[in-house]
């Protein structure tokens, strides 16, 4: 494999569950009567793909490249901030081989938004929808996903040098 250099990064985000926030996952308003509190649109997908994407260029995280103290960031959209990562990762003389993630709610039911999502995410990053599996899943009314306090997503990214 000499040559080759292929970097891996693994993403995680997780935000409480609110009322009066709209919902966003992977830049999908899902009707529900609840949001996530966040800083920005607090869209935990999209926050834990952007943590795998910098991670595996090594530029740290969405925390130290987006501080939630800047109040410039406040209710932004995370397929904003996905576009300025896209955009490290080109500077940077990276290219996306693959992305994988996961979401974890218990509610609401996610599969009919998951197309959307991902041609929205895919589209935004710059490559093509089979390069990224994006699935739900619930946890079985087990832990604070469960029971319905919040959202959590992983995400695991593959870079190549380009």
């Amino acid at each position: 494999m000499s040559g080759c250099n292929l970097r891996i990064g693994h993403g995680y985000d997780v935000h409480r569950l609110t009322e009066n926030r709209a919902l966003i996952l992977g830049g999908v308003a899902i009707p529900y009567e609840k949001g996530l509190l966040g800083h920005s649109d607090a869209d935990v997908i999209t926050h834990a793909i952007m943590d795998a994407l910098l991670g595996a260029a090594g530029l740290w995280d969405i925390g130290h490249c987006f501080p939630d103290t800047d109040p410039a960031l406040k209710d932004i959209s995370s397929i904003l901030l996905l576009e300025r990562v896209r955009d490290m990762l080109k500077e940077q003389g990276f290219g996306v081989v693959n992305i994988d993630a996961t979401i974890i709610a218990q509610q609401p039911k996610l599969s009919p938004y998951i197309p959307e999502m991902r041609h929205i995410l895919a589209k935004t990053i710059g490559i093509q929808e089979s390069q990224l599996n994006l699935k739900a899943t619930t946890e079985e009314h087990l832990g604070f996903t469960g029971s319905g306090e919040g959202i959590s997503a992983h995400a695991v990214a593959l870079l190549e040098s380009i």
